[in-house]
């Protein structure tokens, strides 16, 4: 079946047919590494992820490169290694700065079960590479130098903005850009800079004697033409497929489209005269937090580390996955439950297959949703229907689990999770007692694999915590002889319920919780609670 991906730059799905099969070449915008990444941060990572696996799927795991670049050059991390280490020198301080940041980066996206990328290029390491490329740019007349600056001559290229389908004279009115007294041209943007001292530095082109450092879009630029062309040159010239520095796939947050994407185009295509840099240009929607702008002073900033000690990564994952890649995504705790709910049903629902046979292998059907554009919502809908004849079919409940783990939703739970429910499961046919309460896995699989180094305690501190941010209804306090992680594991314990039709159930945990005084509320976002008046 053909894979079809939407393309930014022409804005139409088409199928998508790569330059070389046996060499699958895809580059997303990574990291700048100073601090923790923030779950809008997350988006791409899981977006591209899945196309990643698919890729490897359809092609083979040896004939897909993934490139996801790291940023240690930056104003921001200058400025965190000053506060952080006031006392060292500070390209010392940035030293341990960036190297704990991409160790904690890793951890984390790792815990949202993300395979790492084929190669993982720090900007630092490719700063010859980027004097090449400025020096190639200055010599074809694209770039000038300017009181020690290089800067790219926007006008030199006569389509820039089709990316982003932005006219000259409207990037002139509201673009964001530097105006500096040396510009040609206000939408000229750097493409090297002189250092300040004590900052990092390295020989400048072009004969300028003061040390510098690369501008932002220039390092994507040559990192990406040193890992997807110079790399697989010679295999792309014996199999008679030598393009002119072009690859298949170019990936990240929409954010990026304009200016950094747009000026990555401009410097690749001037630089090599090719007629585009990458083939497909595919851009993940913002996201937001109950229905606001995430920033911090709305309160409603959550890294990811935060949100995982609160959440498994599994659960945070698939709520990503619920909505298609490119619409806008609404962070929620509606949608969080509702993810956490759909992980336990399909748990539940797995628990047939066991673990000894689980492997992440989709079946045509999942194959061919993903394969339109990265339909995850339609994958998730047909899990749903594959999850109902579970109980009944070995084979749909193995089939189940190995479309749930391909999708990398299972990570958290392979060696915890499933094994232990399977335990349960041979205790209860053996007529004998359970280990753990069924309705409270989540928290016993919390328990066993110690996500973090922290108590149970500071867990459902921090859930709370999170929790009374995203509008759980009325505060813990107020509930008289009923215990709010009970609670929750019973709101929890209806929704599975109500999703496998079992209405009698589902109203028996309705009535009991009446008669303790708690009135449930079912909204679009999910289940709310408040205390009877």
């Amino acid at each position: 079946m053909d894979l079809k991906l939407y393309d930014t730059l022409t804005r139409e799905k088409r199928t998508f047919k790569p330059i070389d099969p046996a060499r699958v070449r895809m580059y997303v915008c990574g990291p700048t590494v100073y601090d923790f990444a923030h779950i809008g941060n997350a988006r791409p990572v899981i977006v591209f992820d899945v196309l990643f696996r698919l890729l490897r799927h359809l092609y083979g795991a040896d004939h897909v490169t993934y490139v996801r670049n790291i940023t240690d050059v930056d104003d921001k991390i200058n400025a965190r290694a000053a506060e952080e280490y006031p006392n060292l020198p500070l390209n010392e301080a940035i030293r341990l700065v960036t190297e704990k940041t991409e160790t904690q980066f890793h951890e984390d996206v790792d815990a949202l079960g993300c395979l790492r990328p084929t190669v993982e290029p720090r900007a630092t390491e490719h700063i010859a590479e980027m004097t090449a490329l400025i020096e190639r740019l200055i010599a074809q007349g694209h770039a000038y130098v300017a009181e020690d600056h290089v800067l790219f001559q926007v006008a030199t290229m006569p389509d820039y903005g089709k990316l982003s389908k932005r006219s000259l004279d409207e990037m002139e009115a509201g673009a964001r850009v530097e105006v500096a007294p040396y510009k040609k041209d206000a939408k000229d943007f750097v493409l090297w800079k002189p250092s300040k001292p004590g900052e990092p530095a390295w020989p400048s082109p072009a004969g300028i004697a003061a040390p510098g450092r690369p501008g932002w879009h220039i390092e994507c630029s040559a990192m990406s033409d040193r890992w997807l062309w110079t790399e697989a040159k010679p295999h792309l010239s014996e199999a008679g497929l030598a393009h002119p520095h072009q690859f298949d796939i170019h990936g990240g947050g929409i954010d990026l489209v304009f200016p950094h994407h747009e000026n990555e185009i401009a410097q690749s295509r001037c630089a090599f005269h090719a007629p585009v840099m990458a083939n497909f240009w595919m851009h993940n929607g913002f996201l937001q937090v109950e229905g606001e702008k995430m920033s911090k002073s709305l309160g409603n900033f959550f890294t990811i580390r935060e949100l995982l000690d609160a959440w498994p990564g599994d659960v945070l994952r698939l709520q990503m996955l619920m909505t298609h890649y490119r619409q806008p995504l609404d962070w929620t705790r509606g949608r969080i439950g509702e993810a956490e709910q759909i992980i336990r049903h399909w748990l539940n629902s797995s628990a047939m297959a066991g673990m000894t046979n689980l492997v992440a292998q989709p079946t045509p059907d999942v194959v061919e949703a993903l394969c339109d554009d990265l339909n995850t919502p339609q994958v998730i809908t047909i899990l749903h229907d594959r999850a109902k004849t579970s109980a009944k079919s070995q084979q749909a409940s193995q089939e189940l689990a190995n479309n749930v783990a391909f999708l990398g939703v299972f990570r958290d739970y392979q060696l915890e999770v499933l094994p232990f429910m399977s335990e349960q499961l041979s205790r209860l046919k053996g007529g004998r007692d359970i280990d753990f309460p069924p309705d409270l896995w989540m928290e016993e699989m919390v328990r066993r694999k110690n996500m973090r180094p922290e108590s149970m305690m500071k867990v459902h501190q921090k859930r709370d915590q999170y929790r009374k941010y995203m509008k759980p209804g009325q505060p813990a306090e107020r509930i008289s002889g009923l215990d709010i992680e009970r609670l929750n594991a019973l709101i929890e314990r209806r929704l599975l319920a109500r999703a496998e039709k079992n209405f009698a159930e589902s109203d028996r945990i309705r009535d009991d919780l009446a008669a303790a005084g708690i009135v449930l509320n079912d909204t679009r976002d999910g289940t709310r609670w408040e205390v009877a008046r």
